[in-house]
């Protein structure tokens, strides 16, 4: 296993972040990105511990 960062790695990546913190992407948006990648497309499969609630209830996808 690889040690992976999480987060900002410099103080421009958290502004930049932190500036996109309210967005709120509506239901259209969300479906045309579940059209290019289907909700539960697992991309690196070798790093999967445990499946999101999100996935397995669709409800809980969009609050």
């Amino acid at each position: 296993m690889t040690n992976a960062l999480i987060g900002p790695r410099t103080p421009d990546h958290l502004t930049a972040q932190l500036a996109a913190a309210g967005t709120v992407l509506t239901a259209d948006v969300l479906d045309a990105i579940d059209a290019i990648v289907a909700p539960g497309t697992d991309l690196a499969p070798h790093e999967k511990h445990d499946t999101p609630p999100a996935l397995l209830d669709p409800s809980l996808r969009r609050r």
